[in-house]
């Protein structure tokens, strides 16, 4: 469906054009008018410092066939097209540019503030020991069939046109069900409208992106577009299920409770819920425990540490055992092996005579329960490396800081994307709530801008039998300074901490605006 007349008359929402659309072979669709080549439509977004419409000209210089947008604009060589909201327009075109794979794919999303990644690899590697030919999608990587491919620098749903590509790219491999991990930015800046999703999971909605969605309410509101889109999804062959799946323990239940219907299950680690768990065994590689229904139980491993983890796979089985009617066994064998998710709880270890951790806990209760289960993997000190990142929600800097303070032995504050804010701004923010919480600047907590040498001075303090851990960048591939992304990885720095203290071979520190001038 690449015809302009065929994909403008395919919106499922109001658009209005004078005359008649040329039927013109359309061969790509972008926001940007810089990528703009002959036979793209242009869709002109407003965003936050830039206004697509300013770019229109542009766009048709380099050969774009039509323009779409929200403002009124008239005499135009090429097809003009007003909607209401261009991010939505922009994301049914990229469905109906690529026929619409979603329809033909049973699609599970994921949202939560926490542990979204890790519960999509558990339900995707359930899925595929259930013999099901699954992709996934997250803000780590995409997987279609035997290729991985890497869905960018920092952790965010993909745009509407990356995702389309993939659905379309995994219907023509023959995958029947794909795990779509589903951001609360990717929910309301519509890139993921258009996935015609069959099954909802929440993780838990904890505090985290409120500079953007304003309030704790407001951020609700935006994760529970996903259950509202359940509704919404068009009738498929092989059936609709519009399932969902709620986290019973999380204060996020009561809220989306009455949005989700009657086709719903719920999970939990206390009791409560059709599953939960029971007689939990914590591990320093993994841990185990049972999950109960009122008609069955079975023993789960799971390679990952924490109880947090517990969590993830109980939404993982409620997903795939529940939902989908996939036998508990073919649960417990993808859980066991499902493989790391890179820089979640990934274990650094070089030879040295203690333990390394990379992570990426980045909000306040994400801190609290990693650090939480860091603890019982240690009989030693606790060293939690951490910041926090510059324009974004400023409550959660203090909150951050003191997580730390309660739990760790030694906190080291330090950069984690400060943008264009003043970097010693947001540590000095971080210091102060420290000190309220009973922390002693020097004893108990450090302030050391540069990442690099907060992390090698972590490394360096450790004791036989401590745990140095990381927080905040994980998985990603570069760090924020004004504007411009520095390469950057935390596993990295670590291993290079870790030689520099042992004197062996290993990579060097990743160098940073903060780094001292050699």
């Amino acid at each position: 469906m690449n015809r302009l007349s065929q994909i403008i008359a395919d919106l499922p929402i109001p658009a209005t054009y004078s005359g008649l659309l040329p039927e013109s072979e359309i061969l790509g669709i972008k926001d940007d008018s810089r990528k703009i080549t002959p036979g793209d439509i242009f869709v002109a977004v407003k965003g936050g410092s830039v206004d697509g419409h300013r770019y229109i000209p542009a766009a048709i210089d380099r050969g774009a066939a039509a323009v779409v947008g929200t403002e009124e604009v008239s005499g135009l060589a090429i097809p003009y097209i007003r909607v209401s909201d261009s991010r939505e327009a922009l994301a049914w075109l990229a469905a109906a540019y690529y026929d619409h794979p979603a329809r033909s794919l049973r699609v599970i999303g994921v949202t939560g503030t926490d542990g979204k990644t890790t519960t999509c690899n558990l339900l995707f590697n359930i899925l595929k020991a259930a013999g099901l030919k699954t992709g996934l999608v997250s803000t780590v990587n995409a997987v279609i069939m035997d290729r991985e491919i890497d869905t960018g620098f920092h952790v965010t749903t993909p745009e509407a046109m990356d995702i389309q590509w993939y659905l379309r790219q995994m219907v023509d491999a023959g995958i029947t069900h794909v795990v779509l991990e589903t951001t609360s930015h990717g929910l309301v800046q519509h890139r993921v409208t258009g996935c015609e999703y069959d099954m909802a999971v929440v993780t838990n909605i904890t505090h985290e992106h409120l500079d953007y969605h304003g309030s704790y309410e407001g951020y609700l509101g935006a994760k529970a577009k996903l259950f509202d889109m359940l509704r919404q999804t068009t009738p498929k062959k092989m059936g609709n299920l519009r399932f969902s799946v709620l986290n019973a323990d999380d204060r996020s239940f009561d809220y989306l409770r009455p949005r989700v219907g009657e086709n719903f299950v719920s999970y939990s680690t206390r009791g409560g819920g059709t599953i939960h768990a029971e007689n939990i065994e914590y591990f320093p590689e993994g841990l185990r425990f049972t999950a109960v229904t009122s008609e069955r139980s079975f023993e789960v491993d799971c390679p990952f540490p924490g109880e947090f983890n517990v969590s993830n796979c109980l939404a993982a089985i409620s997903a795939a055992v529940l939902g989908l009617g996939i036998s508990p066994d073919a649960a417990i064998k993808g859980i066991a092996q499902t493989r790391g998710v890179p820089g979640r709880m990934q274990r650094i270890d070089t030879g040295q005579d203690f333990i390394a951790i990379v992570d990426f806990a980045h909000t306040p209760n994400a801190l609290q329960v990693a650090l939480e289960a860091l603890r019982k993997m240690t009989s030693g000190r606790l060293i939690a490396v951490f910041g926090s990142a510059g324009l974004r929600d400023r409550e959660k800097r203090g909150m951050m800081a003191q997580v730390g303070i309660r739990i760790a032995d030694v906190t080291v504050l330090t950069a984690e994307d400060p943008r264009t804010e003043s970097l010693d701004s947001i540590l000095a923010e971080m210091a102060e709530a420290a000190r309220r919480e009973g922390g002693v600047e020097g004893e108990n907590f450090h302030r050391i801008p540069d990442r690099g040498h907060a992390i090698q001075f972590g490394v360096n303090g450790a004791k036989p039998g401590d745990l140095v851990a990381a927080f905040g960048k994980g998985h990603e591939q570069s760090m924020c300074f004004g504007t411009v992304e520095y390469p950057w990885d935390d596993r990295t720095a670590m291993q290079a901490a870790i030689a520099k203290r042992l004197g062996i071979p290993g990579p060097g520190m990743p160098v940073l605006p903060t780094s001292p001038k050699e």
